[in-house]
C-alpha cells in the first residue's frame, strides 16, 4: 500500500493502493480491507478444512478473498458439505484449464516481454539447469503465468499460500512475472525436512512475510535463515470454531469404550503404533473399539496389521469423512488418540478438545504448545506403543480423569485456539503488513 497526501484541500485525502486499484480515501474514512488471492494445492480437501474455515472467516470480517487451487477437490460434490460445494463453484482450478488455459496465459505473458523472459529464465533454471527437472520448472512457470493472469483479471495484487511446498513453487516464480506481493503460512514439519529440495531459503527471501502457526515452526525457520530475515516471521495459530463442537457426549450405555483417531493414513501419523497398543489392550482383556477415520498410502498396511493381530472385531476403518460426519464421531467417542511422529499443531486435536474428548498424543514439535501434559490432555513418547497402551488403559479406568481432561481441553482451545480470535489476528497481520501499519 502506498500512503501519501494527494490533496491540499481542507478535507485531506489519501491514496490507497496502486495502479488500477488506487482509490482516494478521505481522512477519517475507513480504508477498504485488503483484497487477497489464496493459493492452495488442493481445495477443498478433507485434510485442509482449516483453510476453508480461515477463508470464510476472513470474508466475514470484510476481506475480499479469491481462491485458486492447483488440483481439483479430493471428493465428489455429493461427498462435500454445503460450504465446500460453494467454495468449489467459486475457485479457480489451474489444471482444469488445461492446454487452452496454458496457451492463453503464455500469450498474456508475451505482452509483457521483460517479465515473461525473466520468469522463463528462472523456470528453466529452477533446479540447476537439469533437463528433466527443468521441465518441472517450465510447468511451474506456466502455472505462475496462469495465476498471474487470473490475479490480474480480479485486480489482486497479493497472493497468500498455505504450506511452503509445491504450490509455493508457483508463487516463487509468480514473483518473477508479477509485481505483486507474496506471503506464506508455514506449518511444518514437511517444509523443514528437505530444505534445498523445497527451496525454502529462496521462498523466504522472495516472500514479503511469513505466518508461522506456532512458536516451534518459527524456531525452525529462525534456525534455517539468517537473522536479517527474522523480521518477516509472524506467529498466528490456527483454530477451530469452538461453538460448532458440542461437548455433550452421546449416551454411552451399552456401547464399548471408543478410541477415535482422525487423520491421513500416513507414516507420520503413527497409526501403526496405535494398532500395536490396541493389540496390547486386547491381550489384557480390555473391551473397546478403535475407529480410524481417514485415507492415505498406509491404508493397506494398516488393514494388514489389524488382520495379522486378529483385531478385526475391535478396529473399524471409516475412510475419509466430511466435517459433519467427523463431528458425529467426536460426540460418540471416549478418547482421541494421535500417536504422531511428526506434526505442526494438528487441527484435529483442537477439534477433539473443543468437543470435550480427552486427547492422548505425542510430545513432539508444536503439540506441547497446544496440550500441556496432565492438564489439557496426555502426552506420550513417540513410537512407544507400550506407554500409549498404558495411558489408554488408565483413561479407560478413570472416568473422572477423562471428564477433567475433556473440560480443560475445551477451555484451552476456547482461550488460545478459537478460530474467530486467531483469524482476527491473521487479518490484523495482513492489514499491518500490506498497509505498513502497526498491528
Amino acid at each position: 500500500m502506498s500512503l501519501g497526501i494527494v490533496s491540499s484541500n481542507p478535507i485531506v485525502e489519501f491514496q490507497v493502493g496502486g495502479g488500477a486499484d488506487a482509490r482516494r480515501v478521505k481522512a477519517g474514512e475507513k480504508a477498504p480491507a485488503p483484497r487477497l488471492g489464496y493459493l492452495i494445492s488442493r481445495y477443498p480437501a478433507v485434510s485442509h478444512t482449516f483453510i476453508l474455515r480461515e477463508v470464510r472467516q476472513l470474508r466475514q470480517a470484510g476481506f475480499e478473498i479469491h481462491c485458486a487451487s492447483v488440483n481439483a477437490p479430493d471428493r465428489s460434490n455429493s461427498e462435500m458439505t454445503a460450504d465446500e460445494n460453494e467454495e468449489t463453484r467459486n475457485t479457480y482450478y489451474l489444471k482444469a484449464h488445461g492446454v487452452a488455459g496454458a496457451l492463453l496465459a503464455h500469450l498474456w505473458g508475451l505482452l509483457r516481454p521483460v517479465s515473461y523472459l525473466k520468469g522463463l529464465f528462472h523456470g528453466l533454471k529452477f533446479d540447476g539447469w537439469n533437463l528433466k527437472r527443468g521441465l518441472y520448472g517450465l510447468f511451474y512457470f506456466t502455472e505462475a503465468l496462469m495465476l498471474a493472469r487470473w490475479m490480474s483479471t480480479h485486480r489482486l495484487t497479493h497472493l497468500h499460500v498455505h504450506f511452503a511446498t509445491a504450490a509455493a513453487n508457483i508463487a516463487l516464480l509468480l514473483k518473477q512475472v508479477s509485481p505483486g506481493g507474496v506471503s506464506m503460512t508455514i506449518h511444518g514439519p514437511d517444509e523443514f525436512y528437505d530444505v534445498p529440495g523445497q527451496k525454502l531459503i529462496e521462498k523466504v527471501a522472495a516472500a514479503d512475510f511469513l505466518v508461522c502457526i506456532g512458536r516451534f515452526a518459527r524456531s525452525q525457520m529462525m534456525k534455517l535463515t539468517p537473522a536479517t530475515q527474522w523480521k518477516k516471521f509472524e506467529v498466528c495459530p490456527l483454530g477451530v470454531d469452538v461453538e460448532n463442537y458440542n461437548p455433550a457426549r452421546e449416551e454411552r450405555t451399552g456401547k464399548p469404550f471408543t478410541i477415535l483417531c482422525v487423520g491421513r493414513l500416513t507414516p507420520a501419523k503413527g497409526q501403526h503404533i496405535l494398532i500395536d497398543a490396541c493389540a496390547a489392550l486386547r491381550d489384557w482383556g480390555r473391551t473397546f473399539r478403535l475407529v480410524v477415520v481417514g485415507s492415505g498410502p498406509d491404508e493397506q498396511s494398516l488393514h494388514a496389521a489389524v488382520a495379522s493381530r486378529n483385531l478385526q472385531e475391535q478396529v473399524t476403518f471409516t475412510g475419509a469423512l466430511n466435517q459433519d460426519q467427523v463431528r458425529a464421531w467426536y460426540r460418540d467417542s471416549d478418547v482421541f488418540a494421535l500417536p504422531s511422529f511428526a506434526e505442526g499443531i494438528p487441527v484435529v486435536l483442537m477439534e477433539a478438545m473443543a468437543s470435550g474428548v480427552p486427547c492422548v498424543t505425542t510430545r513432539i514439535t508444536g503439540i506441547p504448545e497446544l496440550i500441556r501434559d496432565g492438564i489439557d490432555g496426555l502426552l506420550v513418547t513417540p513410537s512407544d506403543s507400550q506407554e500409549l497402551a498404558d495411558t489408554l488403559a488408565m483413561l479407560m479406568d478413570d472416568r473422572e480423569l477423562r471428564q477433567e481432561l475433556g473440560k480443560a481441553g475445551r477451555a484451552r482451545v476456547g482461550e488460545h485456539y478459537n478460530l474467530s480470535d486467531n483469524v482476527a489476528r491473521l487479518g490484523c497481520i495482513f492489514k499491518a503488513r500490506l498497509e505498513q501499519k502497526t498491528c
